[in-house]
C-alpha cells in the first residue's frame, strides 16, 4: 500500500497514537520527532491521543517535550480523560468503583466524579458485598488482584453499569508487551456473562469526537496514525479518517496487510511519513 490512497494535500490534521507509534519506553521512536515538526512547520494539527490512563495528560506532554517534540496539556488526550469528560457531562450523578491505578481515580475526581474507596473486609474469605456502585470502571491497572476482581464482579451481578477506558489486550514496552485492560475486561465479561457498554478509549466514536473537537477539524481531512490495527486503524476507518499503520509496536507487516479495515498506508516507523508530507 503506497500514500497514493491519501490525498496528503488535504489532509489538516494527524492524530498519533503515542506507545509503540511516536516512543518506546522512554525513546523516541525513529523519525517521531521530524515528522512532528515537519508537519507543525507546514501548518498541519498535530494530537496525540493514547489509550492508556496510568498518568495525567500533562505528564505525557511532559514526556513528549522532553524527547523534542514540545507538546501542551491540551494537545493530548487520554482514554482516562475521554471518560472523565463524557460521565462530567451525561452521568455526572454516578459512583464509581475503579479497577484502575490513583492517576486514573484523581483524573476521574477532577472531573467532579465520585470514585468510591476499596472494599475491604477483616477476613479475605468472605464475599465482600459492595455497596452503592452505580457504575465498575476497568482500566490498565499493574495492582490489581483477586479482591478488585471480585468486588467488581459482586457490583455488576448486583447491576452496576460496565464501563472501561479501553480494550487493549496488551500495552507495548521494550521487549514486549505487558498485559492491559482487555484482560480484565474479559475475565468479568466472562463471570458476568456481560458486556461492556460504555468503552471510552480507542476505538470508541468517543475518543474520536473530543479529539476532532480538540483539533477544529473534519475527520476526512485527518490521517490517524498507529501501530494498533484493532484499535488505532479500526478507530479512524470508523470516524471516515485516512489511516497509517506503523511496525513499531503491536502489529507485523503481514497482519497490517490482511487486517480488516484496512490501512491506507504501511509505515516501517512513523518517520517513513516525511516521505509523504
Amino acid at each position: 500500500m503506497t500514500a497514493a490512497r491519501v490525498p496528503m494535500a488535504d489532509i489538516q490534521g494527524v492524530v498519533f497514537d503515542l506507545d509503540g507509534t511516536i516512543y518506546l519506553g522512554e525513546r523516541a521512536l525513529p523519525g517521531a520527532v521530524e515528522i512532528v515538526t515537519r508537519l507543525r512547520q507546514r501548518g498541519i494539527q498535530v494530537l496525540f491521543v493514547s489509550n492508556k490512563p496510568l498518568e495525567p495528560r500533562q505528564n505525557y506532554a511532559a514526556k513528549l517535550s522532553s524527547m523534542g517534540i514540545p507538546t501542551q496539556t491540551e494537545q493530548v488526550i487520554t482514554s482516562g480523560y475521554v471518560l472523565g469528560y463524557h460521565l462530567a457531562r451525561t452521568r455526572p450523578e454516578l459512583r464509581l468503583y475503579v479497577i484502575g491505578e490513583e492517576n486514573l481515580k484523581s483524573e476521574l475526581q477532577d472531573h467532579g466524579l465520585e470514585v468510591l474507596p476499596e472494599f475491604y473486609g477483616q477476613d479475605e474469605k468472605v464475599v465482600i458485598q459492595p455497596a452503592g456502585v452505580d457504575a465498575v470502571v476497568v482500566a490498565f491497572d499493574r495492582t490489581l488482584d483477586y479482591r478488585k476482581i471480585n468486588t467488581a464482579y459482586q457490583a455488576l451481578i448486583g447491576g452496576a453499569a460496565f464501563f472501561a477506558t479501553n480494550p487493549d489486550k496488551t500495552c507495548p514496552m521494550p521487549g514486549g508487551g505487558i498485559p492491559d485492560a482487555g484482560a480484565t475486561i474479559a475475565a468479568l465479561q466472562h463471570l458476568t456473562g456481560r458486556q461492556v457498554e460504555l468503552l471510552a478509549g480507542k476505538p470508541s466514536r468517543l475518543m474520536v469526537q473530543v479529539a476532532m473537537e480538540r483539533m477544529g477539524t473534519p475527520p476526512q481531512r485527518c490521517l490517524m496514525v498507529g501501530d494498533r490495527l484493532e484499535t488505532d486503524i479500526r478507530m479512524g476507518k470508523q470516524a471516515g479518517m485516512y489511516t497509517a499503520a506503523v511496525l513499531t509496536g503491536a502489529s507485523s507487516r503481514l497482519m497490517a496487510e490482511h487486517a480488516q479495515p484496512a490501512p491506507d498506508i504501511i509505515l516501517e516507523n512513523v518517520g517513513k511519513l516525511t516521505d509523504y508530507f
